[in-house]
């Protein structure tokens, strides 16, 4: 062994589980405070637990979280986690806190987009281990004992226990590390709500693993279980394969860290003074004062600075948060309205004012079940009143009648001269429809002001904006409501308590108006986009949800049943091909398979250079033996059944028959839309199977669905902002352009082109927009990376505009800290500046893509919004029901067809004056599909 192994041996990992350590520390101190009344409890807990792990110097260390959205396992199974109640407020607030002290200490933080923080400490773990690093890994999650080895150790800091042999995993749970995955998709796991053998605990599941010794042969024995458990055990058979996918930490992701890569730096001791100072740390403080003379000059830490990582306030090229007012930041002055005199003389403020911002209180989240139980209005700064209208707890003092309160408000909300202010007012909106209610003259969204203001500054609920933007702290519900299991419905909530939250959520928006509207007058370019894009699209954001879209819930249960005989017979084929039984959602028994038994090339390798048996690697072997492409054919029809056809059926609305979905204006920095419940924006479209999803999206008798999609819209933008003449030509000329493209980069004419030829022109054409460099084209076009290479230099060659408009765009980037669509939509670059080339590299490919893919979201958006305006003019002959990527969908009555096409792609197609024609793609059909 060489003296650099003998001394990589002594080195050591610390991988903290970061969201771990935050909620053990929230649940096991007490609601502790600073003096400025911020909660501090949680936060002790964590700069104790991290203090200790840092006497013991790693050399190795990562923070890691989990990253927001959804994860692969949430494609696989829908409701995992659905239980999990939302972050407590108190718990929200100390999370920013948190990172800038992990950051401030010099440990990395890190977050992958799509997977779990389990997996990337699985990945990392196994890595260094596999390197002869020691791996320490501090959780209290039970997860994590599946990955015990040799080199691999479990500390509990919090409770000092430690698991770092098949011994102590024994003792602790009575099975061996490599059964634990086993040992979890039996007993299930109520936290990530992943139900498991009904009523199998840790001894049963133990004592089955003992005697079987596997899952999989617990499964293929499970006859021979008696009584109830029995029972519950064959019950639970078809569902134990996909817990045995969700409780699997995935230890093969492809990082772009090496566990070499995560050396700890020096402190930032003035950042640490500041933090521990504010937060009332005396201990931490002065064990920092006792050492920060030894830390010298190496305090300036390398990799980039606190702030420009973590803080979010105050972003290296973020929009500054303007000063806070003083008289936007003092309590508020509240009035319950029980009375008609007092009503009356609400209503008198509300006829004077210009404007009032209002909120609705509701006895459900979902806007098209929710009930009113009451309103609030502000008409300025510091003054609110809540009217009760369907509080019901014992003694509730006697409230206005709910329905002539609404009478008389309805004339107010109908006014399209009297401006309302909101925050995600869309919301509300709903809720007043179904009571009765359009309301117009919705004139201000503060949620949306934050939002084209910095997409990226700060979330954009009223707490984190009034935290901000005022410098106030508002009423939590849980607050008034409790939270858990003894939560109470806010109609039981005591009307003092009620008043205090609700009257306060006017009060706020009001006071936020008034603090962000300034800002966004102050530039005249945001102050477009608000005005012209996203304020008149939220009255067509709630017509479009409202309208909801029919299903055919037969069809869908048809698919389900279909797509399950199939996955079984994928089953048995992959089953029949490997002459043997094996788990082919266990990557372990998979790449076994695969690469030791069938021999088949590795192409593809995971961080640590093992076998990968991910899509792409199965992808990339499926040509030379069937096995792989049956496993990915079972995947996909495995996501598809649990991601659709069985979930959509069950998201029909009992009211109206429909789906209703829930789009998002201030999620995707770039201006994309997004939805939710259902997520329409992921249904596939490039399978059969996929297709068949659309199929069960139908127009009723008597009407078609018409859909209408832009044609490749961002390669528009690109020649349009490029301004490159020969893409431009191109387009004008009307050819097709990736075939036009091939022909001008391969020197031959268009008839001459191959199709290889054109797949790399499209592959090129779309790839530069995301900033896809040598490796990633090789690697899609299956050629070597020097060829790929010439292929892009062959390219910019060809179309130097395209070259010169991304270096500009660089560079506008590094100068602004941000770059702007056609309309001035702004996306601010946190990283732009980094010095950690990965963080500069991805900020440079954000800059690039976000004109374009901001571009065209302001295209649709503003094509909606004409359209909306004529359609509200036809009688109900269409309707708008789906936005997707895109496209628009309609459901059209038949006679009207032929007019809806004309004016709905001709809108389109004028929504914005590029140098080149915007084209618009247009179908009819019975479903979805067939209007593709």
């Amino acid at each position: 062994m060489t003296n650099a192994s003998e001394s990589l041996l002594k080195k050591r990992l610390v991988l903290i589980d970061g969201s771990s350590y935050l909620y053990r520390a929230f649940h096991a101190l007490p609601p502790l405070t600073n003096d400025a009344g911020e909660p501090t409890g949680a936060l002790f807990g964590v700069v104790n637990m991290l203090r200790a792990t840092l006497k013991e110097q790693p050399d190795y260390v990562a923070f890691v979280v989990d990253a927001p959205g959804k994860t692969f396992r949430d494609d696989l199974y829908p409701d995992y986690k659905a239980n999990r109640a939302a972050m407590p407020d108190d718990l929200r607030a100390q999370v920013l806190p948190m990172c800038e002290i992990v950051e401030a200490l010099g440990i990395t933080i890190l977050r992958e987009a799509g997977v779990e923080a389990d997996d990337v400490i699985g990945t990392l773990a196994v890595d260094a281990a596999g390197n002869g690093i020691d791996v320490t890994i501090s959780t209290g999650d039970k997860d994590f004992a599946q990955l015990v080895r040799p080199g691999i150790t479990l500390v509990n800091t919090m409770s000092g226990s430690r698991m770092d042999s098949q011994a102590s995993v024994i003792d602790k749970f009575g099975v061996r590390p490599e059964q634990i995955v086993d040992f979890l998709s039996l007993m299930g796991d109520s936290i990530d709500n992943v139900p498991g053998v009904d009523k199998c605990g840790p001894k049963t599941a133990a004592k089955w693993l003992g005697q079987y010794g596997t899952l999989d042969e617990v499964m293929a024995r499970a006859g021979e279980v008696t009584g109830k458990i029995g029972e519950n055990l064959r019950a639970a058979l078809p569902r134990l394969p996909l817990n045995r996918t969700l409780v699997t930490i995935k230890t093969d992701l492809a990082l772009d860290r090496a566990p070499t890569d995560l050396v700890l730096r020096a402190r930032h001791v003035e950042d640490l003074r500041t933090l521990y100072a504010r937060y009332g740390f005396k201990q931490a403080l002065r064990e920092l004062e006792g050492g920060a003379g030894a830390a010298g000059a190496n305090d300036d830490r390398q990799g980039g600075g606190m702030r420009s990582t973590a803080a979010g306030y105050a972003r290296a090229g973020a929009a500054p948060a303007a000063p806070v007012d003083a008289a936007l930041s003092a309590p508020g002055e509240y009035e319950t309205v029980l009375t008609q005199e007092q009503f009356d003389a609400w209503l008198a403020r509300l006829q004077a004012a210009d404007e009032f911002a209002f909120d609705t209180e509701t006895d459900s989240l979902d806007p098209m079940q929710a009930r009113i139980i009451g309103l609030s209005f502000s008409v300025e700064p510091g003054k609110a009143a809540y009217l009760p209208l369907a509080h019901d707890y014992p003694g509730t003092p006697t409230q206005l009648d709910r329905e002539q309160a609404l009478a008389a408000l309805r004339p107010l909300f109908v006014d399209p001269a009297k401006k309302k202010l909101g925050q995600h007012g869309k919301y509300d909106l709903h809720v007043l429809r179904r009571h009765g209610i359009e309301v117009a003259g919705y004139a201000d969204d503060t949620m949306l002001e934050s939002f084209v203001l910095n997409a990226t500054a700060t979330r954009h609920d009223m707490d984190s904006l009034a935290k901000r933007y005022l410098g106030y702290e508002t009423v939590k519900y849980e607050q008034v409501a409790g939270k858990g299991a003894r939560q109470i419905p806010f109609s039981q909530v005591a009307l003092d308590d009620a008043t205090r939250y609700a009257a306060e959520d006017s009060d706020v928006t009001y006071r936020l108006h008034r603090a962000l509207a300034p800002q966004l007058a102050a530039e005249p370019g945001l102050e477009m986009v608000y005005r012209e894009i996203e304020m008149p699209l939220v009255q067509v954001l709630e017509r479009i949800e409202a309208n909801g879209v029919m299903i055919d819930a037969g069809e869908l249960r048809r698919q389900s049943a279909d797509l399950g005989k199939r996955m079984l017979a994928a089953q048995q084929k992959a089953t029949e091909m490997a002459g043997r039984s094996f788990n082919l959602d266990s990557p372990k028994q998979l790449g076994a398979l695969l690469f030791d038994e069938l021999k088949l090339p590795a192409l593809v390798k995971t961080p640590s250079g093992a076998p990968s048996t991910n899509e792409e690697a199965l992808e990339a072997i499926a040509e030379q033996h069937e096995l792989p492409r049956v496993i990915l054919e079972y995947r996909g029809l495995a996501k598809l059944r649990s991601t659709y056809t069985d979930k959509l059926p069950e998201m029909v609305n009992p009211y109206t028959g429909r789906v209703h979905t829930s789009y998002h204006q201030a999620g995707a920095a770039t201006g994309r839309l997004a939805s939710s419940d259902p997520n329409l924006q992921n249904i596939p479209i490039r399978t059969d199977d996929g297709r068949r999803i659309r199929q069960a999206f139908v127009a009723p008798p008597g009407h078609r669905i018409v859909a209408c999609d832009y044609s490749q819209i961002e390669l528009r933008i690109m020649a349009h902002l490029s301004g490159d003449a020969g893409l431009l030509r191109a387009f004008e000329s009307g050819a097709d352009i990736h075939r036009a493209t091939a022909a001008e980069v391969f020197g031959k004419a268009m008839e001459e082109v191959s199709g290889n030829e054109r797949r790399a022109a499209k592959a090129i054409n779309f790839g530069l927009m995301y900033g896809m460099g040598a490796f990633g084209l090789a690697r899609q076009l299956g050629i070597a990376r020097g060829e790929a290479q010439d292929y892009i230099a062959l390219y910019f060659s060809r179309y130097p505009g395209v070259r010169d408009f991304m270096e500009r765009t660089r560079q506008q980037a590094r100068e602004q800290g941000y770059v702007e669509t056609v309309f001035g939509r702004r996306l601010y670059l946190e990283n732009i500046q980094a010095r950690n080339q990965g963080l500069r590299a991805g900020a440079e490919r954000a800059a690039i893509n976000a004109p374009m893919q901001g571009t065209a979201a302001d295209i649709i958006k503003r094509a909606m919004i004409d359209i909306d305006g004529w359609l509200r003019d036809q009688n109900q002959r269409a309707f708008m029901v789906m936005q997707v990527h895109d496209e628009l969908v309609f459901e059209v009555e038949e006679g009207f067809v032929d007019t809806l096409l004309a004016e709905a792609t001709g809108r389109m197609a004028a929504a914005a004056r590029l140098r080149v024609p915007l084209v618009v793609d247009s179908g009819v059909g019975a479903n979805w599909d067939e209007a593709h």
